[in-house]
């Protein structure tokens, strides 16, 4: 498979991945301090149990807020590389977040969407990714040009490893299954809030 046929994959093409692995995959990659907010539920679970970083922030209730809150700390500290992790139910609540990061272009953000098309933590509702809606369309729609489904693990790491080379803002959805976090976060609001200031040195 060529780059181009690659970066045109469709969801119903790209692998099914585990969301847990995934993640670690890419926080293995992290070396020079990037920032990484992890959107609610699974998301910052998984990103909690992949190893606790100063420079991570664990969305407690708050659904679709990570691409904000990321582009906010990607927009303040420019030299970072800042790293969103969502899921499709989030992302389908604040779409027009896209547009915003769009239109600000951060070179520095990187978005990555584990689409499962259900909502997992309330009972496996499906989201409308399960039916014709596609993230990806939605944010190269939105002007979002680095847009991409993630064919397999070798094809995101090499999407990942182009956006934290500052070839942002970039999205990245993945074709992830319904397996169980590999663990949950520690639920002290304060606590993650004052960590995640102390590092990214606010």
């Amino acid at each position: 498979m060529t780059s181009s046929e690659k970066n045109a994959v469709v969801r119903s093409a790209a692998k099914v991945m585990n969301r847990s692995d995934m993640t670690r995959r890419l926080v293995a990659k992290l070396k020079s301090g990037e920032a990484v907010i992890g959107g609610i539920g699974n998301n910052n679970f998984d990103l909690w149990a992949s190893g606790q970083r100063p420079q991570n922030f664990y969305m407690l209730g708050s659904m679709g807020l990570a691409i904000p809150i990321a582009l906010g700390v990607a927009t303040a500290q420019p030299h970072r590389q800042v790293v969103a992790l969502e899921g499709d139910g989030s992302l389908l609540m604040q779409l027009g977040a896209l547009g915003t990061v769009a239109t600000r272009a951060p070179k520095n953000l990187l978005m990555v969407v584990w689409d499962n098309g259900v909502y997992q933590i309330t009972g496996s509702q499906k989201t409308l990714t399960s039916g014709t809606v596609d993230l990806v369309a939605i944010a190269r729609g939105a002007g979002i040009e680095q847009s991409a489904w993630a064919a397999d693990e070798a094809h995101f790491d090499a999407l990942v490893d182009s956006a934290l080379a500052g070839n942002g803002p970039a999205f990245i959805a993945v074709h992830t299954d319904n397996a169980k976090p590999a663990g949950v976060t520690e639920r002290d609001p304060a606590k993650i809030r004052l960590r995640f200031m102390e590092g990214i040195a606010v």
